[in-house]
């Protein structure tokens, strides 16, 4: 039957290339059986054998496919590395085809599930509201250097009354922190992104930006910047 990311893709999973497709067969099924329901010559097809496929974890339709959550979690085992893995289970969570909890329960009904605690340590960062990349990334850094933990993608409506959503914030010290990736370089969300900083300053709020690559990879200079702005706003560190 159909898995991993192109059973996820069926379910509405958007952002990924399900290259090679990913077949599942129940262990003790030839891989003969499994081909023959496919078009013939059709190339790219990966097989994997699994000891435990029960009821739920079946998708009936056409294709006959794996649950969303039984998908994405094989996929983030069969992902090329921990990055892709995070990203499938936060991308499946933030597109709102799977709840954290879906997934937590299909992994501990997998045992020898493939990046097992990678998987629930991902799917409990996106019911705390880090649904990607970067913003797991940031809320580790805050956790490291013992900074308060933000709320995150915390909404806020604007002078037109659009809803906007701030990716961390510290209510209680009034500050603001977006972080960039690659897409906020492109022109309409740049400019999105500067409307919206606007807004933030009209308001009164502190505000400060981080790139992605900075918060992966200067993670101190970072976590420094956000120690002084928000003992400046009025926070006491706990030695």
């Amino acid at each position: 039957m159909l898995a991993g990311l192109a059973a996820a893709a069926e379910s509405g999973l958007r952002g990924f290339r399900a290259e090679p497709i990913d077949l599942l067969v129940p262990e003790g099924r030839t891989t003969a059986s499994a081909r023959r329901h496919l078009p013939p010559g059709m190339p790219g097809v990966r097989v994997h054998r699994t000891r435990s496929l029960p009821q739920e974890h079946l998708q009936v339709g056409r294709p006959m496919r794996t649950s969303t959550p039984r998908s994405l979690v094989d996929a983030a085992g069969w992902a090329r590395g921990d990055n892709e893995a995070r990203s499938i289970i936060a991308a499946g969570c933030q597109q709102r085809i799977v709840t954290p909890q879906e997934i937590i329960t299909v992994v501990q009904q997998l045992p020898r599930a493939r990046r097992r605690a990678l998987v629930v340590e991902t799917a409990q960062y996106a019911h705390g509201g880090a649904t990607a990349l970067s913003e797991i990334d940031f809320v580790k850094l805050c956790r490291r250097h013992r900074l308060p933990p933000p709320d995150l993608q915390e909404p806020r409506k604007d002078a037109s009354g659009r809803t906007r959503y701030l990716d961390a914030y510290w209510r209680a010290w009034k500050l603001h922190v977006e972080v960039d990736g690659a897409h906020h370089m492109q022109v309409r969300y740049w400019e999105a992104d500067m409307s919206r900083q606007n807004e933030v300053w009209i308001a009164g709020d502190r505000i400060l930006r981080f790139s992605a690559w900075q918060v992966r990879h200067r993670p101190k200079e970072v976590a420094d910047q956000l120690r002084r702005a928000l003992m400046t706003a009025g926070w006491v560190p706990v030695e």
